[in-house]
């Protein structure tokens, strides 16, 4: 019999992490990449490989690549025999500066680097012919052919000065600065022969430039066009609509598909057999907030000089409208599209009848992480094969997979990765509950037990409150801010889904805009009345933690709340100075949810900054920040750690100099959670019952 104890950091850091599947065409075998702790004395990351799974029989697992550090994004050949991926790997005396294309066969054998592209290769897919791969990459607008892209890559990475100099509006995402003076695009590269063709040279246009992966573009059944997304104004910038052009590889021309002002366009798909196009679309008025929602191209409208488009209608849950994401997957007979959407915190998959008038729910999350659709059948099979990963608050990613027509009924788990080591682990109880919240509505709280919990005991409670604020606490595993991490020492944690939150239709989403930190307090102090209405909760050890607008959150509560209910915060990359905040990469977004800028309404912006309330701090706090964090830049933990300190208030600061938004390398994510439950302890909490 295994003995099993609450789970450590070590326990959280060795379980392998499934990401990346891809279904052979058949449906007989899928492939993804796996992740697990380096090695290595001084790893400071984690390596990626490889591994092949059959979605029917007894064919055990097996590891596909073994030397690459970063294996991801594998594809299969149209034929099925080969796999394409992305890696850094040293090959034939020479060491990978950027990300390149390799090929290995399905059977196994030795990967072999098939691309030379210096700028690096960020996604790609297969041309139907199965000799062409496109992909996408950074490149020089004024050069023409990859030997002059390469050559001038290359005297960018040999220079001496590190100054970055720019006119663009959009420049930095989240952790990098924007390749200077270069654009995305796309290329074309001939397997056998490794020569590259770029597409899209002298066009003026660009894929956007952040965000986009595989599903921004796809290539026809016939091989002959592309469709893209590209933001069609003149100046580049995040949050701006997106129209689709299409190119037409034969005479390499290009040609707008669909640009509407009213609209923003992306995620297109071609149906199988030629069969038309699927997108989303998504209103650019009366809101910022409006949902996506699926459109269709007929085949018979690709071809017209103003294509016409359809919008299907509005997807509805029984209480609240859903909105698709990307990626789109057609099935196989192309009279339907699936797609993962969440739905009152989960994320489920749903399919898309193209006769019918709604979606249906086929797989019920959990958490949807991703999934896959055979293309043809295999031998003997009367339907084509679904493979998806998936994970909940009780279990990391798993995967499964089945025949399309069982879904919903009986998919299969094909993948026992982390088994082993979750056997010796011991998660607490997880619990969802219906408060009511601001407005009078309801509002989701989801609550991880310790293990060991008993009911007649006291037990401290912590909030966690998540970041976004368009997104959800759902039920999903998670590796930063690991509920049951969290809750190992002792405490009940709970995770509110406040107004703003993804998944409870548009309506809930747009509410908090103009008022933002109104109506999530609400909320979250209705999670925190129910809590302590509870007969195991300790009265005087509550606290309250929260990263990104959960850290602005955090920061708004301590101007806010009246001292004493929270015995002490917990804030990572939280905004402190809203007006500050203007140096952050999505500043061109965030005046949108203020629902003004500083300059034109000071008062309005004052209104919803937490800076503001300052005089009424006085929970102590301990602010966790990375340096590399472009998305909420550090001078707001440096200022809101000075406030307080200038203040006398209890504050401690965890700066990392080599983090962005999250923190990442192992070792920093180590000391990230033994900081937080020794902050916890120090202010009343259980002492810590382990090394962290």
């Amino acid at each position: 019999m295994v003995s099993s104890r609450p789970i450590d950091f070590e326990a959280l850091n060795q379980l392998q992490r499934l990401a990346g599947l891809a279904l052979s065409p058949d449906g007989s075998q899928v492939v993804c990449s796996l992740s697990r702790p380096d090695p290595s004395p001084d790893g400071r990351g984690r390596l990626s490989q490889l591994w092949l799974l059959a979605t029917a029989g007894p064919v055990a697992a097996r590891a596909l690549t073994q030397c690459g550090d970063k294996d991801s994004q594998p594809a299969w050949s149209p034929d099925g025999r080969q796999i394409a991926f992305l890696a850094r790997r040293e090959q034939q005396g020479r060491r990978d500066e950027s990300r390149q294309l390799y090929l290995i066969a399905a059977d196994g054998g030795e990967a072999r680097r098939i691309s030379e592209v210096a700028a690096g290769i960020e996604a790609f897919k297969w041309m139907p012919d199965g000799r062409h791969i496109i992909f996408m990459a950074w490149v020089w607008p004024e050069l023409r052919g990859l030997a002059a892209q390469n050559l001038r890559q290359r005297e960018f990475a040999a220079r001496l000065e590190s100054g970055l100099a720019t006119s663009e509006a959009q420049y930095r995402h989240f952790d990098e600065n924007l390749p200077v003076g270069r654009v995305l695009q796309l290329l074309r590269l001939n397997v056998a022969s490794g020569r590259v063709r770029l597409l899209m040279e002298g066009s003026g246009l660009e894929l956007p430039r952040a965000g986009s992966d595989a599903d921004s573009f796809d290539i026809s059944p016939d091989g002959r066009r592309i469709v893209f997304e590209h933001d069609p104004a003149a100046v580049q910038q995040a949050g701006q609509r997106h129209a689709l052009a299409e190119l037409d590889l034969a005479e390499r021309r290009i040609r707008p598909l669909l640009d509407d002002p009213a609209w923003s366009f992306r995620a297109p798909r071609f149906a199988p057999q030629g069969g038309g196009l699927a997108l989303l679309a998504t209103p650019r008025q009366p809101t910022h907030t409006e949902l996506a929602r699926l459109a269709l191209i007929a085949a018979d409208a690709m071809d017209s000089a103003a294509v016409a488009w359809q919008l299907l209608p509005a997807e509805q849950a029984p209480d609240c409208e859903i909105e698709p994401s990307a990626p789109l997957r057609w099935a196989p007979d192309g009279r339907s599209l699936f797609f993962a959407a969440q739905r009152q915190g989960r994320c489920h998959l749903w399919r898309r009848p193209l006769a019918e008038a709604a979606a249906q729910r086929v797989w019920t999350g959990g958490w949807l992480q991703g999934f896959d659709i055979a293309s043809q059948l295999a031998a003997g099979a009367t339907e084509p094969m679904l493979a998806l990963a998936a994970d909940s608050l009780q279990h990391p990613v798993r995967l499964l997979a089945g025949p399309v027509a069982q879904v919903g009924v009986a998919l299969q788990r094909i993948d026992a990765f982390n088994d082993e080591l979750l056997a010796g682990m011991q998660l607490g109880r997880v619990q969802e509950v219906t408060i009511t919240g601001a407005l009078g509505e309801p509002v989701q709280m989801w609550l991880v037990f310790p293990p060991g919990f008993h009911a007649r005991k006291k037990h401290p409670l912590l909030q966690v409150i998540h970041g976004g604020p368009y997104s959800a606490s759902g039920d999903t595993f998670g590796y930063r801010w690991n509920p049951h991490l969290l809750a190992s020492q002792g405490h009940v944690v709970a995770m509110v889904n406040y107004h703003g939150s993804s998944g409870f239709g548009q309506a809930f989403r747009h509410s908090i805009m103009g008022r933002m930190g109104e109506l999530e307090l609400q909320d979250i102090e209705a999670g925190s009345d129910w809590l302590l209405a509870q007969p195991w909760a300790d009265r005087r050890r509550l606290y309250a933690s929260g990263g990104s607008y959960g850290g602005f959150m955090v920061a708004w509560m301590n101007g806010h709340v009246p001292g004493g209910r929270y015995r002490a915060y917990i804030c990572h990359a939280g905004v402190f100075d809203r007006v500050a905040t203007w140096s952050a990469d999505s500043y061109l977004q965030r005046h949108r949810d203020l629902g003004a800028t500083y300059w034109a309404d000071p008062a309005k912006v004052a209104a919803q900054n937490p800076l503001s309330f300052a005089a009424a701090m006085d929970t102590p706090t301990l602010i966790t920040q990375g340096a590399l964090d472009y998305r909420v830049p550090e001078h707001n933990a440096l200022a809101y750690y000075n406030t307080l300190k200038a203040r006398g208030v209890d504050a401690r600061l965890l700066w990392f100099p080599d983090e962005n938004h999250w923190i990442l390398k192992p070792a920093n994510s180590r000391q990230w959670y033994r900081e937080v439950h020794a902050w916890l302890a120090h202010h009343g909490g259980p002492r810590t019952r382990r090394p962290v």
